[in-house]
């Protein structure tokens, strides 16, 4: 297990909140403070179109358990944040019983794929960087956007995904792997016999099965085929997993080092974990650790098309074919490129979403310039937050004028 090799710190509990009003308003790109220079003001709901009752609702069912351990939730408009709340929670006595009991969700009853040991989940050993679980999906698909624009990784998405390995040593080789797109991964249509929608906790899940295996990589590349590549939804953690091994094989680069330096890095990202297989392969199916306010920055840089003070990171064309919808997912979303993406409104919008399990999430609500961040850590009894935003919370978000424009 190789540590990051950016800097850590953790700043005290009870003047966090005040510290990052602050600075989330001075380092968005489309804030009044980074375009013009002004000192930094926390915004209000109201001051920004926001009806304050729907949020103080949310809050108050989130602090009486009605989202249960529900670790943080932000919002943001136009930039500015206008409400931050972090909500403590007892990690060690909630899953105490879990975190000694060999299970689907605790394959190795110690280290960092223990999901109930308190040193690792939800928070990094005592700092405040957050679990991402599958928003580490997301987090891996802007990198390779990135790679994409500063010419590094130059293969096209329509690449095969066997080129990269060698076939005498794939199990289940058919015509339908060998079909099997760089494309097909970001979009979640493999076509490999892998069924995610079964609970984490249940021992038939192959994220766990992978998991609980010391050479992810060869587990998934050797999976036998269920479907035509592109053709099918089927949500799997092994295929962004692939991704990792792909991105080292194309640009000769570590994936988290990449993002280290093209992506944390610009955005000032400089507090955050990321996990690796037993093998050392980075965990981009799930193993990101970050600070709710620094998944946010990440939200900005796709709500700016792309621009970070002026510095273009991604290409609009990458941000356009990620929300393009690819599939239908069910439960009401179509999926991108490692996004989902949730039709709301009349007439019909779609809000770009994120999802981790237990509870994470980034909803970004281009329209409105709004972005949304929740933290939680409720692994047995998944919840989705997102809904509740778009039915309570977006009909009291009015028409608004930015101070400044996205990239300005």
């Amino acid at each position: 297990m190789q540590k990051s090799t950016s800097l850590r710190y953790a700043r005290p509990a009870a003047i966090r909140p005040i510290l990052l009003m602050a600075s989330l308003a001075f380092w968005s790109a489309g804030s009044s403070a980074a375009a013009g220079g002004a000192d930094p003001i926390a915004a209000t709901p109201a001051s920004l179109g926001i009806d304050a009752q729907p949020l103080a609702a949310i809050d108050a069912d989130i602090a009486s358990s009605k989202f249960p351990l529900v670790d943080s939730l932000l919002v943001m408009r136009c930039g500015e944040v206008v409400f931050d709340r972090h909500y403590p929670h007892d990690y060690a006595a909630t899953y105490g019983k879990e975190a000694h009991t060999k299970g689907p969700l605790n394959a190795r009853l110690t280290g960092p794929y223990n999901y109930f040991d308190p040193a690792w989940h939800p928070y990094y050993h005592g700092t405040d960087e957050h679990t991402m679980q599958s928003v580490s999906k997301t987090v891996t698909s802007a990198t390779i956007g990135i790679a994409m624009a500063r010419g590094d990784f130059k293969a096209p998405l329509s690449t095969p995904v066997l080129h990269y390995f060698d076939e005498s040593k794939v199990k289940n080789v058919d015509a339908r792997k060998r079909r099997m797109t760089l494309r097909d991964l970001l979009t979640m249509t493999s076509g490999f016999d892998w069924n995610e929608d079964v609970p984490y906790d249940d021992p038939n899940n192959p994220s766990d099965l992978m998991e609980a295996t010391d050479d992810w990589v060869q587990f998934v590349i050797d999976r036998p085929m269920k479907d035509e590549p592109g053709k099918v939804f089927a949500y799997s953690s092994g295929a962004t997993e692939l991704l990792a091994y792909v991105f080292k094989r194309e640009t000769g680069a570590d994936i988290e080092q990449y993002a280290h330096a093209q992506l944390f890095g610009p955005l000032g990202i400089d507090a955050y974990f990321w996990k690796r297989t037993p093998l050392g392969v980075v965990d981009t199916e799930g193993g990101l650790y970050l600070r709710t306010e620094d998944l946010a920055k990440i939200g900005l840089l796709y709500l700016n098309d792309g621009l970070w003070k002026g510095r273009r990171l991604l290409k609009s064309d990458w941000i356009k074919e990620s929300m393009t919808p690819r599939i239908d997912a069910g439960e009401g979303f179509k999926y991108g490129y490692q996004w989902w993406l949730l039709p709301h409104g009349e007439p019909s919008r779609l809000a770009w979403v994120a999802r981790g399990m237990g509870g994470q999430r980034m909803i970004i609500v281009p329209e409105d310039h709004l972005i949304v961040v929740s933290t939680a850590w409720h692994i047995l009894n998944e919840a989705s937050i997102e809904f509740d935003v778009v039915r309570r919370l977006l009909p009291g978000v009015h028409e608004h004028q930015c101070k400044a424009e996205s990239g300005s």
